[in-house]
Protein backbone atom coordinates (compact mmCIF):
# COMPACT_ATOMS: atom_id res chain seq x y z
CA UNK A 1 0.00 0.00 0.00
CA UNK A 2 1.58 3.03 -1.01
CA UNK A 3 1.28 5.97 1.59
CA UNK A 4 -0.31 9.15 0.51
CA UNK A 5 1.59 12.74 0.23
CA UNK A 6 -1.11 13.24 3.13
CA UNK A 7 -0.73 10.99 5.87
CA UNK A 8 1.63 13.18 8.18
CA UNK A 9 1.30 16.08 10.04
CA UNK A 10 2.05 18.20 7.26
CA UNK A 11 -0.25 16.62 4.74
CA UNK A 12 -3.50 16.96 7.85
CA UNK A 13 -2.40 20.68 7.82
CA UNK A 14 -2.59 20.68 4.25
CA UNK A 15 -6.17 19.05 4.31
CA UNK A 16 -7.16 21.93 6.65
CA UNK A 17 -5.84 24.63 4.18
CA UNK A 18 -7.48 23.21 1.58
CA UNK A 19 -10.61 23.27 3.40
CA UNK A 20 -10.68 26.51 4.92
CA UNK A 21 -9.70 28.34 1.11
CA UNK A 22 -13.01 26.66 0.01
CA UNK A 23 -14.94 28.46 2.99
CA UNK A 24 -13.21 31.25 2.66
CA UNK A 25 -13.52 31.67 -1.18
CA UNK A 26 -17.07 31.35 -0.58
CA UNK A 27 -17.81 33.43 2.47
CA UNK A 28 -16.22 36.06 0.65
CA UNK A 29 -18.00 36.24 -2.57
CA UNK A 30 -21.26 36.01 -0.62
CA UNK A 31 -20.04 38.88 1.77
CA UNK A 32 -19.51 40.79 -1.67
CA UNK A 33 -22.87 40.48 -2.98
CA UNK A 34 -24.60 40.58 0.59
CA UNK A 35 -22.70 44.23 0.67
CA UNK A 36 -23.45 45.49 -3.30
CA UNK A 37 -26.42 43.53 -4.76
CA UNK A 38 -29.71 44.17 -3.81
CA UNK A 39 -32.04 41.29 -3.73
CA UNK A 40 -33.68 40.27 -7.26
CA UNK A 41 -31.06 42.50 -9.03
CA UNK A 42 -30.20 41.39 -12.26
CA UNK A 43 -26.70 41.92 -13.29
CA UNK A 44 -25.22 40.39 -16.56
CA UNK A 45 -22.15 39.13 -16.55
CA UNK A 46 -21.84 37.42 -19.62
CA UNK A 47 -24.62 38.65 -21.61
CA UNK A 48 -28.14 36.98 -20.72
CA UNK A 49 -25.93 33.92 -19.97
CA UNK A 50 -24.26 34.37 -16.86
CA UNK A 51 -26.04 36.71 -14.54
CA UNK A 52 -25.30 37.92 -10.84
CA UNK A 53 -28.97 38.07 -8.48
CA UNK A 54 -28.89 37.84 -5.05
CA UNK A 55 -31.53 35.35 -3.24
CA UNK A 56 -31.69 34.00 0.16
CA UNK A 57 -32.64 30.25 0.26
CA UNK A 58 -34.34 28.67 3.91
CA UNK A 59 -34.00 25.47 2.27
CA UNK A 60 -31.66 23.04 0.61
CA UNK A 61 -30.27 22.49 -3.05
CA UNK A 62 -32.74 24.52 -5.45
CA UNK A 63 -34.64 25.80 -2.40
CA UNK A 64 -35.96 22.38 -1.52
CA UNK A 65 -37.41 21.67 1.69
CA UNK A 66 -37.97 25.31 2.10
CA UNK A 67 -41.45 24.96 3.03
CA UNK A 68 -40.87 21.86 5.93
CA UNK A 69 -41.66 22.06 9.78
CA UNK A 70 -38.99 23.87 11.19
CA UNK A 71 -38.14 20.92 13.45
CA UNK A 72 -37.58 18.64 10.30
CA UNK A 73 -35.69 21.24 8.81
CA UNK A 74 -33.25 21.71 12.12
CA UNK A 75 -32.29 17.93 11.60
CA UNK A 76 -32.37 17.38 7.76
CA UNK A 77 -30.53 21.50 7.25
CA UNK A 78 -28.17 21.54 10.10
CA UNK A 79 -27.75 18.08 12.42
CA UNK A 80 -27.39 15.84 9.58
CA UNK A 81 -25.35 18.01 7.38
CA UNK A 82 -22.91 18.07 10.70
CA UNK A 83 -22.69 14.82 11.14
CA UNK A 84 -21.92 14.06 7.34
CA UNK A 85 -19.22 17.07 7.00
CA UNK A 86 -17.78 15.22 10.28
CA UNK A 87 -17.62 11.81 8.95
CA UNK A 88 -16.39 12.96 5.57
CA UNK A 89 -13.29 15.27 8.17
CA UNK A 90 -12.73 11.76 9.69
CA UNK A 91 -12.39 10.05 6.77
CA UNK A 92 -10.28 11.91 4.85
CA UNK A 93 -7.94 12.65 7.80
CA UNK A 94 -7.36 8.84 8.67
CA UNK A 95 -7.01 7.49 5.57
CA UNK A 96 -3.38 6.79 4.21
CA UNK A 97 -4.04 5.25 0.74
CA UNK A 98 -6.48 8.35 -0.88
CA UNK A 99 -5.30 9.88 -4.05
CA UNK A 100 -4.80 13.62 -4.48
CA UNK A 101 -7.77 13.95 -6.62
CA UNK A 102 -9.96 11.94 -3.79
CA UNK A 103 -8.51 14.26 -0.96
CA UNK A 104 -9.14 17.41 -3.13
CA UNK A 105 -12.62 16.08 -3.85
CA UNK A 106 -13.53 15.47 -0.10
CA UNK A 107 -11.57 18.65 1.01
CA UNK A 108 -14.22 20.94 -1.58
CA UNK A 109 -17.26 18.88 -0.49
CA UNK A 110 -16.37 19.57 3.07
CA UNK A 111 -15.34 23.05 2.53
CA UNK A 112 -18.53 23.80 0.52
CA UNK A 113 -20.26 22.20 3.26
CA UNK A 114 -19.72 24.32 6.27
CA UNK A 115 -19.86 27.00 3.51
CA UNK A 116 -23.07 26.63 3.69
CA UNK A 117 -23.89 25.60 6.62
CA UNK A 118 -22.24 28.76 8.22
CA UNK A 119 -24.81 31.14 6.33
CA UNK A 120 -27.50 28.76 7.90
CA UNK A 121 -26.53 28.97 11.19
CA UNK A 122 -25.27 32.69 11.05
CA UNK A 123 -28.11 33.73 8.63
CA UNK A 124 -30.67 31.25 8.16
CA UNK A 125 -30.94 30.74 5.20
CA UNK A 126 -27.93 30.69 2.30
CA UNK A 127 -27.42 33.36 0.06
CA UNK A 128 -27.02 32.82 -3.63
CA UNK A 129 -26.40 34.62 -6.34
CA UNK A 130 -25.37 33.06 -10.03
CA UNK A 131 -27.36 32.00 -12.82
CA UNK A 132 -26.22 30.46 -16.17
CA UNK A 133 -28.61 30.18 -18.87
CA UNK A 134 -27.13 28.45 -22.24
CA UNK A 135 -30.57 28.44 -23.81
CA UNK A 136 -30.49 24.36 -23.45
CA UNK A 137 -28.20 24.34 -20.19
CA UNK A 138 -30.26 26.73 -17.13
CA UNK A 139 -28.88 26.33 -13.74
CA UNK A 140 -30.51 27.46 -10.50
CA UNK A 141 -28.82 30.09 -8.62
CA UNK A 142 -26.09 29.41 -7.37
CA UNK A 143 -23.07 30.59 -5.02
CA UNK A 144 -19.19 29.11 -4.79
CA UNK A 145 -20.16 26.47 -2.18
CA UNK A 146 -22.44 24.92 -4.68
CA UNK A 147 -19.55 24.86 -7.16
CA UNK A 148 -16.86 23.63 -4.39
CA UNK A 149 -18.99 20.61 -3.48
CA UNK A 150 -19.93 20.09 -7.45
CA UNK A 151 -15.96 20.41 -8.30
CA UNK A 152 -15.51 18.20 -5.38
CA UNK A 153 -17.87 15.23 -6.14
CA UNK A 154 -16.93 15.52 -9.84
CA UNK A 155 -13.30 14.69 -8.39
CA UNK A 156 -14.67 11.57 -6.51
CA UNK A 157 -16.39 10.55 -9.45
CA UNK A 158 -13.76 10.29 -11.65
CA UNK A 159 -11.55 9.08 -9.25
CA UNK A 160 -13.86 6.28 -8.49
CA UNK A 161 -13.82 5.60 -12.21
CA UNK A 162 -10.28 5.88 -12.56
CA UNK A 163 -9.42 3.07 -10.16
CA UNK A 164 -12.67 1.35 -11.17
CA UNK A 165 -10.49 1.25 -14.83
CA UNK A 166 -7.20 0.19 -12.98
CA UNK A 167 -8.70 -2.55 -11.68
CA UNK A 168 -10.08 -3.92 -14.44
CA UNK A 169 -6.87 -3.75 -16.25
Amino acid sequence: MEKSKFSGLAGKVLILVIILLNVGCDQISKSIVRDHVAYYENIKLISDYVTLTKVENSGAFLSMGDSLHSGIKFVLLLLLPVGVLALGLYFVMSRKDLSLAMVLGVCCVIGGGIGNLYDRILYGSVTDFLHIDFILFQTGVFNAADMSIMGGMLLIILDSFHKKKEAQN
